[in-house]
Formats: structure tokens, sequence, C-alpha cells
């Protein structure tokens, strides 16, 4: 179950003392990979899988031979991405889980309507986008689905975390403001410091009874130096972060362990092995 838009008791620092809470504070999926994300207040999620529709379907370019009978993980260089196709950020987009429509909107306008669940959805969606980028696409471009695929930037079925107080030191540094939606990530939280997720690689974490395991560190891309409010290049966001703080990163992968459910509010602790 997803709502669009029972906690873990606070850690203790080292005097003992109670420290505040790590809590959930944002929570999205993105269903087309490279398009905008949708907010979520509540959602179930399954041992071994990412968020319910996250990343479920993606456009291929016309070169990319997919088969969805037999879906392999492909490198993100063989569908649209905002890492090459900034303008996409200038689109925004929902879907509709149980009617399978996929709306888009350009400039606060609805531009396409489709139920993307069909193969004549789909082709009307292809035929949007074969306009809408013109020779950014390398051939027609193919929206593509296969059940139960995730088409992740990584080869694991899981979710991204990111610390909003990393991204407030990154500002620092940047010496501006930084929407944390630059980096699409499914869950955001407060409550720890800086850069200290980190430290939770290789370890468990718990989020309202839901066992993850902390996977590795993100390695950002280009994309994320797409501004996602003017969908323009405006920070070069992997070499400020490099410069700052002497590597790439931003966020980490974690997979989940047991079914259950992660909500907004929900707090978060840290090595429950």
């Amino acid at each position: 179950m997803a709502t669009t838009s029972g906690s873990v008791g606070a850690s203790k620092n080292q005097q003992g003392a109670p420290s505040m809470a790590i809590t959930i504070t944002d929570i999205r999926r993105y269903p087309v990979k490279g398009m905008s994300g949708q907010q979520l207040d509540r959602i179930n999620v399954t041992t071994g899988l990412g968020l319910p529709d996250d990343r479920r379907f993606a456009l291929a370019h016309g070169s990319t031979s997919f088969d969805s009978k037999d879906p392999q993980w492909m490198p993100k260089s063989n569908f649209l991405m905002l890492a090459k196709n900034e303008k996409l950020a200038q689109l925004k987009t929902a879907f509709d889980s149980e009617t399978g429509h996929l709306s888009i909107e350009r400039g606060g306008k609805q531009v396409v309507n489709a139920k993307i669940t069909d193969q004549m959805g789909r082709m009307i969606v292809a035929q949007f986008f074969a306009g809408f980028l013109g020779d950014e696409a390398r051939g027609a471009p193919k929206l593509v689905e296969s059940p139960g695929h995730m088409f992740s930037d990584v080869r694991e079925k899981c979710l991204s975390i990111i610390n909003l107080a990393s991204v407030l030191d990154l500002e620092r540094v940047a010496r501006a403001q930084l929407d944390p939606i630059r980096f699409r990530g499914n869950i955001m939280i407060e409550g720890t410091p800086a850069w200290s997720e980190f430290d939770w690689v290789g370890q468990e974490i718990e989020i309202s009874g839901v066992r993850l395991k902390v996977l590795s560190e993100i390695k950002r891309c280009p994309a994320t130096s797409v501004n996602p409010s003017t969908a323009e290049r405006d920070i070069n966001i992997p070499l400020t972060i490099q410069r700052g703080f002497g590597h790439f990163n931003m966020g980490i992968y974690a997979e989940v362990l047991n079914d259950g459910e992660i909500s907004i509010g929900d707090s978060l602790a840290v090595g429950t092995a």
C-alpha cells in the first residue's frame, strides 16, 4: 500500500544522554526512470525489492535492445536520463498504480495521459518523447517494462537514502541552496550528522520494524547537476563534492530484509543486527 501526498527509540550519544532521533522526512518513488518522482506518506516494502513501482518503467533509446521476456540489468546509458537529457526536468509526471495511467505535465499543463501498462499507451508516450527530445534521442524512444524488473542504476533491487545534513554541508561548500530532490532518493532523513550515513555501510538499520542492510555509498553522476526546478545545469555537483570532501558520494543504497510499512515520521535506528 502506498499513500500519496511505531517508531524506534532515540539513539544515545557517547555520554549516554539521548540524542535527537533520526527521522524519515520524505518518501518518494520514481515510476519512470529519469522522470520526476511522486511523494508518498507511507508505503509497504517487500523483502529483496525496491519501493513498489520505483523505476518500473524506462525510456529506452531506439538503438537499445531490451528483452522484456528475459530482462537483464543494463547501464543507464541505454536509457533517456537527466545526465544527458536535462530537458526531461521540464516535465512533471504522475503514475497511478491502480489504473496504470501516466500523466505528463509541461509548464503546468497536461500534455499526455495514457495507460502505460498497455502497448497502445506506451506507444503514445514514446511518440510524445520522440517529438519532445528530437535529435537528443538515439532513434525513436521506447517505453519499456518487464514485471518484477527494476531499472535501477545498480544491479541490486534496493532503495536509496539521503541524509539532509549531508546536503546542507554540501550547500556550505557550493555556496548555494540545493534542492535534495536533485539526488532522487527514495527516503530522506534528518537527525544524524552530515556524512555519518557512510559509517552504516555493511550494517543493518531499522525503520518501524523494517530491517535494511546498507550496501554501499552512492557515487554521483552529472544528473545531479541539473536543477529540478529550472531544468538547467547550474552547479557541477560531482566536482563540488569531490573538491569539498574528496569523494563523489551522496546517499546510501539499502536492501530490504523483511516486509513491512515505512511512513514519514518514522524513526531510524542503526546497528540492529
